[in-house]
């Protein structure tokens, strides 16, 4: 493709994102294609001889297009409803075309210094103290990660050297979360070698919080078999009801206990930069680490997540190598690379959408958008609690809400109340104008339905609400 075509293609391709997110509601949110029919429209092989860009973006919007779910449709309620923005977009576009790699400063200081100020900006946002340095992975998995490899190498000793097989005098670790932790801190003591069996579950409260006390005797307990404590994972704004861990008291025992508290702040964390919710990272100062997705509820587009650690030292004391065929480099010592953060060796340049977000935005449009779909949650909520036929199963403290169809003056099984709900969030998705997704809580199958689309308005709220009542008549 030569310049030429490439400028031609480039303003046709623009043309189709803007009208694509423009009129997005077009499409039914959730994808009607069956397993397997995308692959069988498509060629086993590659074509020997290139193709036309005309002929490619006609499969693109003939095969792939209808194989799409829309998470930029302002009707998708489902996981945790995210938006790729216009500045996200257009800093993907740029961050393609210059194709930096930034596993050090020297291969692209602008991508290194621009994540610093970037990072440091939104923790100002979200009041954590200056303390705290941010590195920028993909997702909060990798985040989680490598804090708990921060953890391992905090409380383990020579295990960077050693590592944990074959080692008689190292008793079983322990790491401690919730019940309703996401499922990512299981994954993440998998892959760092701990097993999941190191992995303890401690109960929760009424409102789904983690118990401090019952954290504390769970370490009591591991100390007294001979256990090592290692770590604590609290939550703030858990995957399921979005409740928030007492992260204060939390702390405090991991203070007095000398263990690593990370905080999983993936989802709510930006909701700090609400006047009325900057308590939700009360405690958090206390953490040695904490991560935040700006492509959860930021308008980034994915992937960008965000480590903010408070002992970086530690982190990098676990990762920081150099290889031979990576030289090093005069300004050594006066400058970070980004590759002794953690795995990976190759660096995106992720920071420019969130730079370019946060400018175009502004923190006061920002502020106002989350506490427009926290208004739109609570509307929500309001009517459920109104419905005779409606169960709330959790507080709102964001913009998620959990509920159930039970019809009043019914009495039923919880099997079939299960079954009913199943059947019922199915009946929704069919619909084609929402997708909403559901999870287990101790009362059983509930509906979730997750705001965070920059264009959903109470218009689209209603719609899904007016489908549950209209469709509960049926079942």
């Amino acid at each position: 493709m030569d310049t030429a075509d490439f400028r031609r293609h480039g303003h046709e391709l623009v043309d189709w994102i803007a009208d694509y997110v423009e009129h997005v509601e077009r499409y039914p949110v959730l994808s009607r294609v069956k397993p397997g029919d995308i692959r069988a429209a498509l060629p086993a092989h590659a074509p020997e001889a290139g193709e036309s860009f005309e002929a490619i973006m006609a499969d693109f919007e003939r095969v792939l297009v209808p194989g799409l779910t829309h998470w930029n449709h302002p009707g998708f309620f489902a996981y945790f409803a995210i938006t790729a923005s216009a500045p996200g977009i257009l800093a993907e576009f740029l961050a393609a075309a210059l194709n930096q790699q930034a596993m050090l400063w020297r291969t692209s200081p602008a991508s290194t210094e621009l994540e610093t100020v970037s990072l440091d900006w939104l923790r100002q946002l979200i009041g954590l103290p200056a303390a705290f340095e941010g590195v920028i992975y993909d997702t909060a998995s990798i985040s989680t990660m490598h804090a708990l490899l921060a953890a391992r190498e905090a409380g383990v000793s020579d295990v960077r050297r050693r590592g944990l097989a074959g080692r008689p005098e190292l008793p079983a670790l322990r790491v401690y979360c919730s019940e309703q932790t996401h499922s990512s801190i299981d994954k993440g003591v998998i892959a760092i070698g701990l097993g999941h069996e190191s992995l303890r579950k401690i109960a929760v409260d009424d409102e789904y919080r983690m118990r401090p006390d019952a954290l504390r005797a769970a370490i009591a307990e591991d100390r007294a078999a001979g256990h090592l404590p290692l770590a604590v994972v609290a939550t703030v704004g858990t995957t399921s009801t979005t409740s928030i861990d007492p992260v204060g008291e939390v702390a405090e025992i991991c203070e007095r206990e000398g263990l690593w508290l990370h905080v999983d702040a993936a989802y709510a964390g930006v909701a700090a930069m609400l006047p009325s919710h900057a308590y939700i990272l009360n405690g958090a100062e206390r953490a040695d680490s904490l991560v935040v997705n700006p492509h959860k509820w930021l308008f980034a587009p994915v992937d960008i997540s965000v480590l903010y650690c408070r002992r970086m030292d530690v982190l990098r004391a676990a990762f920081a190598l150099t290889p031979e065929h990576i030289l090093r480099t005069p300004e050594a010592g006066a400058v970070r690379n980004l590759m002794d953060t953690g795995i990976q060796l190759g660096r995106r340049f992720r920071s420019l959408k969130l730079w370019m977000i946060l400018r175009s935005f502004g923190a006061r449009t920002i502020r106002d958008a989350l506490n427009g779909h926290i208004q739109l949650a609570q509307q929500l909520a309001a009517w459920v609690d109104a419905h005779p036929d409606f169960e709330r199963l959790a507080p709102v403290p964001f913009s998620v809400v959990c509920f159930r169809w039970k019809p009043a003056g019914r009495p039923m099984s919880p099997e079939n109340l299960d079954a009913a709900n199943e059947r019922l969030i199915d009946m929704i998705n069919q619909n084609g104008d929402v997708f909403l997704s559901h999870t287990k809580l101790r009362e059983g199958f509930a509906l979730r339905l997750a705001i965070g689309h920059l264009q959903t308005t109470e218009r689209h709220v209603r719609r899904a609400w007016d489908l549950l009542v209209e469709s509960s008549a049926d079942l």
